[in-house]
């Protein structure tokens, strides 16, 4: 093995991603090879969600599985119980995690997801934008309500969303997407995750966007394209973050289950007001020195590729 494929090859990221080399007139260069189908490329874009298959290695689950067991032992400020119910089996969330933990920020880095967004999204560059981690208890009857994640916070563009099961995933206690919702041209209120209640009564008008109450999938699901995914452990789901998407299972987890999720941006990401709903994150990177118009670009907001 020569020095620049030795290179290629050297680390974790290797065995999700290919390098080959090619000759040209000044010598060799590296150039990688896709890692994600045509077909499902145009899934992403016509759908809002695609199933990748297999993209992350054993190594890379159980280092997050580990990283979210500390992190719900030791968590951040962003720490979040959304069951109301203090008694009953939690539903919980933390973000901008990876700022606080070397396992999420080595995954953020390291792994295969910039070089997929950036497939799925035809980008030049990707910058992290945040990530999430949700632990589901046992027993725990909570499940996120319908909604599309471009209204929650303050970021427009060109961007997308990793979840990632670290625990096997049914359709039955997945999550279920409105297929085509990003390109209905819409946006809807934030929808609060533990009781489910619009942040508004109805529709407004905010930094020149008009914003409406999301419909009710539930009241009328047959109206709605829906679809759900099996997922093993190292599949994936990439979409859009104007989809529309939500909890429908009906099925109480008899053991904790973990998910792990990054918003990616293209090139053209930046930093968007919205409603006051946003105000708590807003403040994060504000004291960051970022405000509305800015670039999603620097330290709070890293270049993941290239690098």
């Amino acid at each position: 093995m020569d020095m620049a494929t030795g290179h290629c090859l050297n680390g974790r990221l290797a065995s999700a991603r290919s390098c080959l080399l090619e000759s040209t007139q000044g010598g060799s260069s590296l150039v990688e090879t896709s890692m994600v189908e045509q077909s499902e490329i145009e899934a992403f874009r016509q759908d809002g969600v695609v199933k990748l298959r297999q993209k992350f290695d054993p190594e890379w689950i159980d280092m997050l599985r580990d990283a979210i067991d500390q992190s719900f032992v030791e968590p951040s400020g962003n720490f979040t119980r959304h069951t109301e119910d203090p008694d009953a089996p939690g539903y919980y969330e933390d973000f901008w995690a990876w700022r606080g933990n070397p396992d999420f920020e080595r995954f953020v880095r390291q792994s295969p997801c910039a070089p997929l967004a950036a497939e799925l999204l035809g980008a030049k560059s990707i910058n992290l934008v945040m990530d999430n981690w949700f632990v589901r208890e046992a027993g725990s009857a909570s499940r996120p309500p319908f909604h599309h994640d471009i209204s929650y916070f303050d970021f427009a563009g060109t961007m997308c969303v990793l979840w990632l099961p670290l625990e096997p995933a049914a359709k039955q206690n997945g999550i279920t997407f409105v297929r085509g919702s990003h390109l209905w041209n819409k946006l809807f209120l934030r929808t609060r995750f533990a009781d489910g209640h619009q942040s508004g009564d109805g529709s407004t008008e905010i930094n020149g966007e008009r914003y409406e109450l999301a419909p009710d999938i539930e009241a009328e699901p047959d109206f709605y394209d829906l679809v759900q995914f099996d997922l093993d452990l190292g599949d994936c789901l990439y979409f859009d973050m104007r989809t529309l998407h939500g909890g429908r299972s009906t099925i109480t987890p008899t053991e904790k289950v973990r998910r792990y999720t990054l918003r990616m941006t293209a090139e053209d990401g930046m930093i968007h007001y919205r409603g006051d709903w946003a105000k708590e994150e807003r403040r994060m990177f504000e004291a960051e020195g970022y405000t509305d118009g800015d670039r999603i670009d620097g330290h709070f907001f890293p270049k993941l590729r290239p690098r």
